[in-house]
């Protein structure tokens, strides 16, 4: 077994050139490693899935704090190393910019990959968010607030996954900074034919500060424009005020806001009332008399437990497990849902898809699902009145025997009735959960996984090896030692 070592520069170069079916491998692998880690497929008490939590350990001398963040899954074992300047650092000392490394080893403990994490990390980030931009029915107009490796890796995929729609892209950053005029170096050093086959070869580009005059106007046309908002900026402070997009005029439309850019309770890049607009639940026959955006009355996160202990606007707004829901979850619903109607034609009138029973077996009343699945009616919220939630884990990783069975089974007629009424309702439900996912407001907090890492890393380790990327060196055995 070999042991891969890239650079910084080979794994740019690796995924600067990705062809649209490998940009949506990279998708499916992580789709599938966040769906596993949500609803308890695979378990630490299994030995296959371990997320531990990460160790932090600051430097009063250099200001520094170096973060160990390992993960466990079906193809090895990581872990990463980064160290950045801490929160809490002397101003005087230099700042550190987050930089670090990726060891990958095999299942029986062989190291695999020793990768530099710099851009893997905003990639990997940003393929994260990738999963529920694909989601959505229209994505023509972006703003990113940023210009580092995350703003730009959030835009690059987007223009990757969904050139073909993009005709405006909107950077507001601080100052017309390097980190800026490099982003805008390398989107404009992208290859014609390369933007040409991704389809934004038409698409337009621009930057705001504030030191423009009319910084506080083009700021509200260009989010109120926005089918997407990346938030990508380890800020301490709100980046817009709320009213933009929580008045009536801000609510007509349904956004995609990603906040990525903060990650300690410190840190904060979203206002608090445009999460609790968010997640404001609504009485069952409220009218609305304005035209409103779907609201799905939660939080998407990528993980749990980590939002609620570092996501500075989650700890802010004071928002309770129940009013977020882990990305790994939807993955889960849509993915057993599209079975369901891909077997439901070669079914007979006597038998149905086990995913029905699944839903039945659902606690709709546990953390997270049971806001998305509630009564709309005469109400723009997808949460129910009345939901309630009794745990702070995720429902499938709280406990064996909750969450969705996979084997399917047979009804017979006399359950017929209560089997078409049931896939009735279930497909009410998911009508609502599309609905709001592809046209509503959905707001996604990242904290950022080691599981994320684990899943992408060995990904690039594959395809750099298939395109003869990378050092190879034989790795030492575990027999060997």
């Amino acid at each position: 077994m070999s042991l891969t070592i890239l650079s910084d520069e080979q794994i740019q170069s690796l995924l600067e050139n990705l062809t649209p079916d490998e940009a949506q491998e990279f998708v499916d692998k992580l789709r599938n490693a966040l769906h596993e880690y949500s609803t308890g497929i695979q378990s630490s008490q299994d030995g296959v899935l371990h997320q531990p939590e990460r160790i932090a350990v600051n430097s009063t001398t250099t200001g520094a704090t170096t973060l160990f963040m390992p993960s466990f899954g079906v193809l090895g074992h990581a872990i990463k190393v980064v160290t950045l300047s801490s929160a809490n650092a002397d101003p005087k000392l230099p700042t550190i910019k987050p930089t670090g490394s990726v060891t990958l080893y095999s299942p029986q403990g062989p190291p695999i990959g020793f990768l530099h994490a710099q851009t893997l990390t905003a990639f990997r980030t940003a393929l994260a968010s990738s999963i529920l931009l694909q989601k959505r029915t229209n994505v023509r107009t972006i703003t990113v607030f940023g210009s580092g490796l995350q703003a730009y890796w959030h835009v690059r995929l987007a223009l990757m996954l969904r050139g073909d729609t993009i005709r405006q892209v909107y950077i507001i950053n601080r100052q017309f900074s390097e980190s800026a005029r490099i982003t805008f170096k390398k989107i404009y050093g992208v290859p014609q034919d390369l933007k040409q086959r991704e389809g934004w070869d038409q698409a337009q580009f621009s930057l705001l500060t504030p030191t423009y005059g009319e910084y506080s106007r083009l700021l509200k046309e260009h989010l109120r424009a926005s089918d997407v908002i990346y938030c990508c900026t380890p800020s301490t402070e709100n980046l817009f005020d709320a009213s933009i997009l929580t008045n009536n005029e801000g609510r007509r439309k349904g956004r995609l806001i990603v906040a990525v850019g903060s990650y300690t309770p410190q840190m904060r890049e979203l206002p608090r009332e445009l999460l609790l607009q968010a997640t404001k639940p609504h009485a069952s026959g409220h009218l609305h008399y304005h035209k409103h955006a779907t609201e799905g009355g939660v939080i998407v996160v990528d993980t749990l437990d980590g939002a609620m202990k570092e996501a500075g606007e989650i700890i802010e707004s004071g928002l309770a497990p129940r009013q977020l829901v882990e990305l790994g979850e939807l993955v889960m619903i849509h993915r057993l849902t599209k079975e369901e109607e891909e077997s439901l034609p070669s079914q007979s009138s006597t038998e149905a898809s086990s995913i029905n029973d699944s839903f039945e077996k659902l606690d709709l009343t546990s953390p997270s699902i049971s806001s998305i699945y509630g009564s709309e009616s005469g109400s723009t919220s997808i949460l129910g009145d009345g939901s309630k939630r009794s745990s702070s884990r995720s429902p499938s990783r709280g406990g064996s025997g909750s969450g969705f069975p996979h084997s399917l089974h047979k009804r017979n007629s006399s359950n017929q009735g209560l089997a078409s009424e049931s896939q009735k309702q279930q497909n009410n439900h998911h009508h609502h959960l599309s609905r709001w996912l592809s046209i509503g407001n959905v707001i996604y907090k990242s904290v950022g996984l080691g599981l994320m890492d684990l899943t992408v890393g060995f990904e690039v380790v594959r395809l750099a090896k298939e395109k003869g990327l990378g050092s190879h060196v034989e790795s030492f055995s575990a027999s060997s030692s």
